[in-house]
C-alpha cells in the first residue's frame, strides 16, 4: 500500500478529479464551463479551437490522471504528470481570459494549478539535489 502523506493525496485529488470531468460530467453543463457553453467539448469550440484539440488535451488529462494514479506505487511517474498538468492549466486559464470569462469560472483551472505545482514541488524535494 502507498503511503497516505500530502502528495499521494494531491495525487488521488487530482486523478479522480480528471477522471471525473473528462469521463462523468463532459457533456454537462456546470458553473465553469468557458463562455455559455454546455459541454466541455463547446467549450473548447468556444475557445476558437478545433476538435484536434480537444481530444488532445483529453488523452493528455486521461494520461495524466493515469500516471498519477500509477504513481502512488510507481513515484517517479508523477512529477512527469503533475507538470503536464501544470501546463495544461496554465492553457486553460489562459483560454479563459482570451474570452473574458469571470474569474469564478477560472477557479477550477487555478486550484488544479495550485495542486499540481505543490505535487511537483513535494516531487522534487523527495528526489533531494540533482547529483
Amino acid at each position: 500500500m502507498p503511503p497516505i502523506n500530502l502528495a499521494s493525496l494531491l495525487q488521488l485529488v487530482l486523478a479522480l478529479g480528471l477522471l471525473n470531468v473528462w469521463l462523468l460530467r463532459r457533456g454537462k453543463t456546470t458553473a465553469f464551463r468557458g463562455g455559455s457553453s454546455a459541454s466541455l467539448q463547446q467549450e473548447f469550440a468556444a475557445y476558437g479551437l478545433p476538435d484536434a484539440v480537444f481530444f488532445g488535451v483529453g488523452a493528455l488529462k486521461l494520461g495524466a490522471a493515469a500516471a498519477l494514479l500509477a504513481g502512488l506505487w510507481i513515484p517517479a511517474l508523477a512529477l512527469p504528470a503533475a507538470s503536464v498538468l501544470a501546463l495544461l492549466m496554465l492553457g486553460a486559464i489562459a483560454m479563459h481570459l482570451k474570452i473574458h470569462d469571470p474569474l469564478l469560472k477560472s477557479v477550477p483551472a487555478l486550484s488544479m494549478l495550485a495542486m499540481t505545482g505543490t505535487l511537483a514541488a513535494l516531487k522534487l524535494s523527495e528526489a533531494g539535489p540533482a547529483a
